[in-house]
């Protein structure tokens, strides 16, 4: 299938991530960039049906206006933090500190 030129007008930010994404991917061009995106989005089918949230919260039936909703996930919080947490802390690197410099023309 024959290419043809056409133009693209696109936020500045938008022009530079695709340079910079054509560099890192070792494409010749922006233009490749784009074609290959094209292809890839083209080639994947049609996107899946369109989805929701709605109805996926189940409310209290009790509180149905939410009025004890700030109080109901304080408490929820509150027994978060008394679970217990695994904490890693990352070691210097091996080796000698750096040396720090004398400021010249002090002894």
């Amino acid at each position: 299938m024959g290419k043809r030129a056409i133009s693209v007008t696109l936020e500045t930010d938008n022009l530079v991530w695709l340079k910079a994404r054509a560099g890192a991917t070792g494409l010749r061009s922006v233009s490749e960039l784009i074609d290959r995106l094209v292809t890839q989005a083209r080639t994947a089918g049609a996107p899946g049906p369109v989805r929701s949230v709605v109805g996926t919260i189940d409310t209290d039936a009790g509180d149905p206006s939410l009025e004890q909703a700030d109080s109901a996930v304080r408490a929820m919080f509150d027994a978060s933090l008394r679970r217990p947490m695994v904490v890693r802390e990352v070691s210097p690197p091996h080796g000698a500190a750096p040396s720090r410099k004398k400021p010249r023309g002090r002894s």
